[in-house]
């Protein structure tokens, strides 16, 4: 038996700690699949995940130490160095690519608001060290109003905590298993260009599903039916849903099997309103059905899916990766107003931390 194995044995049989180490990772990880394969939906997935990569690498740091062989913790070392290294950058410089980014997107997209997030982000980012460096590294700066200054990075932590629990979430919900039973394919609506035309995000998400229901048909099942959900502009010639099923039938979908639903106007009315036709023409409320939009919007609209008690998951479709950042950001500002409630009353209870202990240093009272 290899040595690396027998030591291994030797620790569960003789370090007790160890043995409970392991078993709070198995925990933690049947916690974590149990959990995202009930309801990939839910927020707490991303926690539960993060636990459990932490107490794995802390399990494996302790098995590194525990094993003594110098080969082995040196790799250890080296890797866990090139890690620190590459986050410490990624998190010092990020602003600069932020900036980047939003170069590239300016150049081959609109103008618009949701166009200039990551340079709205890089902007926030550099106001917020001129704010840590003026509260931390400016000894003129008297303590009371160091206080206040910590508000901005204290809460900028939160958000970020938050962002990187939706980024986890997210990219969870790219592998969620795929089931090749459904009964309708709902198709989401993303503007026309000139009133009349789909985009290119549209022709991606119309070609995915096209690609599923093939697949499914492949797999000895029955083609779905394609429902196209998306309602009128108003700067639209025809409804988003007229458009796509135009789309679809150039791409050789019968048109019997597409139906439409063209009164909604965004993300929540299109899991809304589809249901109501998958309904209408399947009689009951006994279908399957799964959803196809653009792979950074697939986590938010599947919890729309979920408040509208459509029992759908999501299947994202391609996107260009110079546009995701400013997309993904686009998506954690509506998951934020989703949860605005818990958020706003988290930062409220931080300012109010920090303004008390700044009354308290002026009044000497600590």
């Amino acid at each position: 038996m290899p040595s690396g194995l027998n030591t291994l044995l030797f620790l569960f049989s003789q370090n007790r700690a160890f043995s409970y180490f392991t078993i709070l990772v198995a925990i933690a990880a049947v916690t974590f699949i149990f959990s995202w394969l009930s309801d990939p939906r839910h927020l707490i997935n991303g926690v539960f995940f993060t636990f459990f990569i932490a107490s794995l690498g802390a399990w494996f740091t302790f098995l590194v130490y525990a094993t003594n062989l110098p080969s082995f913790r040196k790799v250890y070392l080296w890797a866990l160095a090139i890690l620190a290294v590459t986050v410490a950058v990624i998190v010092s410089f990020s602003w600069i690519l932020l900036l980047w980014n939003s170069y590239v997107v300016l150049k081959h997209e609109s103008h618009t608001l949701p166009n200039l997030l990551t340079l709205i982000l890089a902007g926030a980012m550099l106001g917020l060290w001129v704010f840590i460096f003026i509260g931390h590294f400016t000894r003129s700066t008297p303590t009371g109003l160091r206080l206040i200054l910590d508000i901005f990075p204290t809460v900028a932590v939160y958000l970020a905590a938050v962002m990187y629990n939706f980024l986890v979430n997210l990219l969870l919900y790219q592998i969620v298993p795929r089931r090749y039973q459904q009964n309708y394919l709902i198709v989401l609506g993303a503007g026309l260009i000139h009133g009349d035309q789909i985009s290119n995000i549209q022709a991606a998400r119309i070609n995915r599903a096209i690609q599923f229901a093939y697949h499914q048909q492949e797999k000895g099942q029955p083609l779905p039916k394609f429902i196209m959900s998306g309602g009128q502009g108003p700067n639209e010639k025809i409804s988003e849903a007229a458009a796509m099923a135009a789309y679809a039938i150039k791409r050789g979908v019968p048109k019997e099997l597409i139906l439409l639903e063209d009164q909604s106007r965004n993300t929540e009315q299109n899991m809304e309103f589809s249901q109501i036709v998958a309904y209408n023409d399947y009689g009951n409320d006994n279908f399957k059905a799964c959803f196809f939009t653009s792979n950074y919007h697939v986590f938010r609209s599947a919890i729309y899916a979920k408040r509208a008690g459509l029992d759908a998951n999501g299947i994202g479709s391609y996107t260009r990766p110079y546009y995701l950042p400013n997309a993904v950001l686009r998506e954690f500002a509506g998951m934020f107003v989703m949860n605005r409630l818990r958020h706003f009353t988290v930062i409220a209870l931080i300012v109010a931390g920090y303004i008390a202990l700044a009354i308290c240093k002026l009044l000497n009272v600590f």
